[in-house]
């Protein structure tokens, strides 16, 4: 995970209890038929710290002047439209179509003969149309604040996916259009005066292969990529 999201999880955890100390103290109850609406509407804003579980093809380094493949993870933004929808007193179902802007990195370690050992980095940059469909299992609403969990599926959208275009370049690394996968989360709902906010965290691991299997240097090594992404979020409703 990236570090900038594990210092915002670990704030978030940390400051939960002095949260809660200052709304119980106060006493009132904020939105007391909040939870008894059907249906409710809101927009969220996330950072994504995305990367490749990359596998390779066995032996590729005997094939190639590629010895080793991994992928580092960069930071990115989602911007969220949130659907809720009230099954029962615990559990709901959420709709959160998505416009997520992520980085995920390849870093190469080549070797040629008669030369020493060269680093070097290809950057897969996507914007993905999201569509994950979630149901979220909620604790007993105490005060003001409730703890909940998550997990669904989501399908994803690479709006600027090159993986039809016809490419001679040898050094682009070509990724299906099309990925999905499951995600699980936690967060926390605060109800506010006018409005209730819910930080979070989810995990995404895809289950398809993204990679575009084409005879070049870069591609020839891998056999799967699969997406992981962490995601923190901040939720209006």
């Amino acid at each position: 995970m990236n570090t900038k999201i594990k210092y915002l999880f670990t704030a978030l955890v940390f400051l939960l209890p002095f949260i809660s100390k200052a709304q119980l103290a106060n006493r009132p109850i904020n939105l007391p038929k909040y939870d008894q609406q059907k249906i409710h509407f809101g927009f969220a804003l996330g950072f994504n710290s995305a990367k490749f579980l990359v596998n390779k093809v066995e032996n590729f380094n005997l094939l190639d002047s590629v010895y080793s493949i991994e992928s580092s993870a960069s930071a990115g933004l989602n911007l969220t439209i949130l659907s809720n929808l009230r099954l029962g007193e615990y559990f709901d179902l959420r709709f959160l179509p998505t416009l997520s802007f992520a980085q995920r990195n390849l870093d190469y370690n080549l070797l040629y003969s008669d030369s020493i050992p060269i680093s070097k980095t290809k950057v897969v940059e996507s914007t993905y149309l999201e569509f994950p469909l979630e149901l979220k299992y909620k604790s007993k609403r105490v005060d003001n604040y409730r703890v909940y969990v998550l997990g669904g599926f989501k399908y994803g959208i690479d709006m600027v996916s090159q993986a039809k275009v016809k490419l001679e370049d040898p050094d682009i690394i070509k990724l299906s259009r099309n990925d999905y996968g499951y995600e699980i989360g936690l967060g926390f709902d605060f109800y506010m005066s006018y409005f209730k906010f819910s930080p979070e965290i989810k995990m995404f691991t895809g289950m398809k292969n993204l990679i575009v299997p084409e005879n070049t240097i870069f591609s020839s090594p891998i056999e799967a990529l699969y997406s992981r992404t962490f995601t923190v979020s901040l939720t209006f409703e």
